[in-house]
C-alpha cells in the first residue's frame, strides 16, 4: 500500500489540496513504487464474468473514432475476454467491495473526505485498447498497474461529442500533454479535463474516483427524502363555492388555497444535515450485505474483538455530521459518551483490540448488531 512519502510526489496533503485539487493535473512518477495492481488478470476476468459485479466491455471501432463502438454491460463471457482482432478494454467497478487490498488502496486517499470517495475501478486493456477521448465530471486518480498506458490530456473548451456513440466520446480532442505511465506512476485529473488513455501492450489501470452529484440529483433525492417525513394538516374545502360559467376552468381561488396549503412545506439546515448523512451513506442499488454464515454469540463476539479488534465491512459507509452518525443510510442512536470512539471507527475503518480493553457494554452491543447484519466483523 502507498505511503505519503511517495503517493503525492513529496507533497503534503495540504499542499496538494491548495495547489492541485480541482485546479490542475499532477503527474506523479512512482507514486506507489513496485505497484502492479491488487489482483491477477484471471481474478479480474472472474469478477467481470460475475453477475453481481458491475462491469463494462468496450471495443474500439476498427475504422477510427467515428466507426461502430461496442459497449456490453456485464456479466461478461470468457470468450469475449479472449479477443485480439480489435482493441478492447474491460472495466470492473467497485473493486474495493470485492478485493480487500482494493478497499485498502481506496482508503489511502482518505485525505479527501470519505463523503467524497466513490469507488475503485480497474480497467484491463489489450494493446491499443481504451475508452476513447472523454471527460469526467469528477476528480480521478489514475494509478498504473501492470504494463504501460499512454495518457493524452487537454483543458479544451470544445466538448462536442460523437453522435450515436454509446459512450460520451469527444469529437475534436486536441491533446496538449502526452505521457506514458509505467507501473506505480499516477496521474491526477480535476473535473472536465479531457483525457485519452491508450494501452501499450496489455495493461491495467486503477481509477480512484470521487462523488460529484449534480444539483438536479441532489434536489430529486432530497424531495424524495422529504416526502417520507413531511406532514401537512388540513383538507381542501370550498364552502363559499360560486357557480362558474365554464366548469372546466381551474379557478384562481382554488389555486390560492392550494398554494396556501403547500406553503406549509418547510425544511431547515438540520433537515439538510440529516438528509446528507442518509444520502451519502445509502448503499448503491447493487450492494447487499451478507450476515455471517455461523454467527458468533454475544459473548464469543466480545472475546473476539477484545483479542483482535473490529473492522467495518468494505461495503459499509459510516459518516457523521451535526445531525449525528449515519451507517448505510440509517441514523444511529447511542449515548454521547460513545461519539469519540465511533468517530475513530468511521475515520480509521477499524478499531484495534486495545480500544476494547475497557469498552462500554453499549458499544459492544451495537457492534454485535452490526456484525449480525454483515456491516462489520472482528478482525482476523
Amino acid at each position: 500500500m502507498p505511503t505519503f512519502e511517495t503517493l503525492l510526489g513529496g507533497l503534503s496533503a495540504r499542499e496538494f489540496l491548495a495547489e492541485y485539487w480541482q485546479k490542475k493535473p499532477l503527474l506523479i512518477r512512482q507514486a506507489v513504487p513496485g505497484f502492479t495492481g491488487v489482483l491477477e488478470h484471471d481474478e479480474l476476468f472472474e469478477l467481470a464474468c460475475d453477475a453481481d459485479v458491475e462491469s463494462r466491455y468496450i471495443r474500439l471501432p476498427a475504422d477510427g473514432l467515428e466507426g461502430e463502438w461496442t459497449l456490453e454491460h456485464g456479466p461478461q463471457s470468457r470468450g469475449r475476454l479472449r479477443g485480439r482482432k480489435q482493441p478492447w478494454t474491460v472495466l470492473v467497478q467497485g473493486l474495493n467491495l470485492w478485493v480487500p487490498d482494493g478497499d485498502r488502496l481506496l482508503h489511502c486517499f482518505d485525505f479527501i473526505p470519505q463523503a467524497r470517495l466513490d469507488d475503485l475501478m480497474v480497467s484491463y486493456a489489450v494493446d491499443g485498447g481504451g475508452v476513447g477521448p472523454h471527460f469526467d465530471n469528477y476528480d480521478v486518480f489514475l494509478l498504473q498497474g501492470t504494463g504501460k498506458r499512454r495518457w493524452q490530456i487537454s483543458d479544451q473548451a470544445d466538448r462536442t461529442l460523437i453522435e450515436g456513440a454509446p459512450l460520451r466520446i469527444l469529437k475534436n480532442f486536441q491533446p496538449t500533454e502526452d505521457w506514458v505511465l509505467e507501473p506505480g506512476d499516477m496521474l491526477y485529473l480535476p473535473p472536465h479535463w479531457a483525457h485519452n488513455g491508450i494501452a501499450i501492450g496489455e495493461c491495467t489501470t486503477y481509477s480512484i474516483g470521487f462523488r460529484s452529484p449534480t444539483a438536479q440529483e441532489l434536489g430529486s433525492e432530497f424531495l424524495g427524502w422529504l416526502q417520507e417525513r413531511i406532514r401537512l394538516d388540513g383538507i381542501y374545502t370550498d364552502p363559499d363555492l360560486e357557480l362558474q360559467q365554464n366548469s372546466a376552468e381551474i379557478g384562481s381561488r382554488m389555486v390560492d388555497q392550494i398554494a396556501g396549503m403547500l406553503s406549509g412545506i418547510r425544511w431547515s439546515r438540520a433537515d439538510i444535515e440529516e438528509f446528507v448523512g442518509a444520502y451519502l451513506t445509502e448503499p448503491k442499488a447493487h450492494v447487499f450485505f451478507e450476515p455471517p454464515e455461523q454467527t458468533l454469540s454475544r459473548k464469543a463476539f466480545e472475546r473476539a474483538v477484545r483479542a483482535h479488534g473490529f473492522a467495518l465491512d468494505a461495503r459499509s459507509l459510516l459518516l457523521f455530521s451535526a445531525a449525528g452518525f449515519h451507517l448505510n443510510g440509517e441514523l444511529l442512536e447511542f449515548e454521547p459518551a460513545l461519539h469519540g470512539v465511533v468517530a475513530r471507527l468511521a475515520h480509521q475503518r477499524s478499531l484495534p483490540a486495545a480500544d476494547f480493553a475497557a469498552c462500554p457494554t453499549e458499544l459492544l452491543d451495537m457492534l454485535h448488531d452490526w456484525y449480525e447484519s454483515g456491516f462489520g466483523r472482528p478482525c482476523n
